[in-house]
This record gives structure tokens, sequence and C-alpha cells, in this order.
């Protein structure tokens, strides 16, 4: 089922979702299986898996260090296959321009609707770690909008190397990302939305947005989109801080700003286990505020663990 179907069957109560990483490399499945088995009780009607791009790696050859790229968390599509059939849950895989060409996006699609996947998540995705700003890949898209149109083409039956529309269409709702406090290459966030109503223009169906630690910030950002006719669903992406590291680590990343109180609350703290507590309440919190405004679904980063999505969510829901 689609999100947007979802949503619209929730009949206004908010539901729960959460985001997965693809284990590394080598790595069994049964790892992500005991990080989502404790989620599946608060019924989470879709789960997020993230794609990762290709990495530059040094590999020791006959004492030197060779040059190789590798991607080291593969499998997105088989982890969706094997979520939505161990758990009968949807699944929204990520599609990225970094690191694939139009070719390999479509075969990536191709794949999806074979599988009874019906949703994806359009983002352009990161910089490689070397690279000061993203580069698109040869033969790729340089933005998510590029993404959006592609996805759309496919659903009307168009190919990127056929000339006649094929008899059938793929019928994927598409999610794209949206930034409260602006994307951390945008010159202002009033073009920040600019970008995003092109993107919903040209097909997307919801956004879900980047974490962020002040609801004042996700509720100003929804009032902005709606006055410029943004009318899709808008999902708060919610983020329990969990280490010390993450007060300047997440701000550094993402450009985001962290409340006072949150810093030092966090500051106060002994012992990472303490920060966790804090990033748990402070998430409660955030999120009961969330839910009695009616936002249509708490989407949560769990980054590969659980034990504090848990926590929340036994608050919630």
């Amino acid at each position: 089922m689609k999100v947007t179907d979802h949503i619209t069957n929730a009949k206004g109560k908010t539901l729960f979702s959460f985001e997965i990483v693809p284990p590394v490399k080598g790595k069994n499945i049964q790892e992500l299986y005991n990080n989502i088995d404790p989620l599946m009780e608060f019924n989470p009607p879709f789960i997020d898996v993230t794609t990762s791009r290709e990495e530059t790696v040094y590999v020791k050859k006959e004492g030197l260090l060779d040059k190789k790229t590798t991607r080291m968390r593969p499998g997105t599509v088989g982890i969706c296959a094997s979520i939505q059939h161990k758990y009968n849950v949807d699944t929204v895989p990520h599609v990225i321009c970094g690191g694939f060409t139009k070719e390999e996006t479509e075969y990536m699609l191709v794949d999806c609707h074979y599988l009874g996947i019906e949703n994806v998540m359009a983002l352009r995705g990161d910089a490689r770690s070397e690279q000061k700003y993203f580069e698109p890949t040869h033969g790729g898209h340089s933005y998510a909008i590029e993404l959006v149109e592609q996805i759309q083409n496919l659903n009307k039956g168009k190919y990127l190397h056929e000339t006649v529309e094929a008899e059938h269409s793929s019928e994927f709702c598409i999610g794209v990302a949206g930034y409260p406090e602006k994307h951390l290459e945008s010159p202002s966030l009033q073009s920040d939305l600019k970008r995003l109503k092109e993107k919903v223009d040209a097909g997307a169906d919801y956004v879900v947005t980047q974490m962020f630690f002040d609801n004042k910030k996700y509720f100003e950002f929804v009032e902005a989109a709606r006055n410029l006719g943004i009318n899709v669903p808008i999902i708060p992406g919610i983020k329990p801080i969990a280490v010390k590291r993450h007060l300047q680590l997440l701000p550094q990343v993402f450009r985001i700003d962290l409340p006072q109180d949150l810093i030092e609350a966090v500051d106060q703290c002994a012992t990472n286990k303490d920060v966790r507590a804090v990033g748990i309440e402070w998430a409660i919190q955030q999120s009961k505020e969330l839910k009695a405004a009616g936002v249509p679904v708490l989407h949560y980063y769990s980054m590969g663990k659980s034990d504090n999505i848990k926590a929340i969510a036994e608050a919630l829901f």
C-alpha cells in the first residue's frame, strides 16, 4: 500500500514509522531483524531503508595502499523485499542520485516494481567523503527533482531508451526530503522551499523532514510550505540524541540548531547512558506535542538501534 493511502486510512490518527540502515557488507541480516523486532508491536505501516553511495577505501597491496571504490552497505532492495516478506509491512527504499547512473536507477526501480514495492524516497544524496561539494555521477542525476521526474515517467510507462510506452507501468508513491532549517547548501529557507515545491509539482506525493529538535521550526516550516502551495503530507523526522558528541556532530553534519535547554541537559550528563535517557525524554516531549498537533506520521531515525525508539514509542502508541 502507498504511504499516502496509509495516511488517508488512518483518518487523522498519527502513525508510527522508522528508518533503518542496511548492515555493513558481510554482516548477517539477523542483526537487522533483532533491531526491527521490538518495534513491530507499534504497528508501523511502513519502514524506510536507506541507500549508501560508493566510498573510497585504501587496501594494502605489496606494501602500498591501493585506492579502491566500493559500496559498504549494499542490498537496499533485497532488504526491503525481505522485510516485506518477513513482517508483512510496506517498505520505502531510498533512491539517490549519487553513485548511480540513470540506467542503474531504472533497473533498481524495475526490481522494486517486480517485488511489489510501491513506495520510494527520492533523494539527491550526500557528497563522497573526499568531495567538498556533491558531484553528480557520470550518466546520473544532479538533483532530486530529476529523480522524481524519472520515477514519474516510469509511472506513465516511459522508460529511458524506449520509444513506445510500456503496456504495464509502475505506480510508485514518491517521498522527498524537506528541511525545516533549510538544506545546508541552500542560500535561504525561502529558496529551499521553492525547490521543494518544484519537486512536489514534478510529482512527489509526500515530504519527510530532516531531523529537528525544536518543534517551532517544524510548525513554521509547514506553515511556510502551505503558504507556497505545498499541500502534500509533511511528515516530521525525529532523532533522539544518543551520545554526547552529537552536540557537535549533528549541527556540523546537518547544519541544524540545538535548543539551549537540550544542550545544557546533555552537558550535565556523566555518561552516554545518561545522555541516551535525556535524548529519549526530549524526543517523547517533542513527539507528544507533534502528535497533539495532528501530524500524519511520527518518523524516527533509528540508525540501526531500536532500544531508544522503543522507549519513545511506548510513551506514545
